[in-house]
């Protein structure tokens, strides 16, 4: 695949970003009361979070390798 490089440096920055901002919004979502119930039991809140934030991470690893390997070849 060939891309001009501009967009393979696009793409490798927002696979970073992913990897960068998810992280930090998870650690908020985890200390917010409405992550775990009385019980300390995880909550649908956190449910969510959590697959939202596996699914954001792992296109961001997706993107990112997509624009290394156009600048690459």
């Amino acid at each position: 695949m060939q891309l001009p490089v501009a967009l393979s440096w696009l793409l490798i920055v927002a696979g970073v970003w992913n990897l960068v901002v998810w992280p930090q919004f998870l650690r908020r979502v985890m200390k917010d009361p409405r992550a775990r119930d009385e019980q300390g039991r995880a909550t649908r809140f956190l449910t969510v979070h959590l697959f939202l934030v596996a699914i954001s991470m792992t296109l961001g690893v997706a993107v990112a390798i997509v624009g290394i390997r156009t600048l690459v070849s």
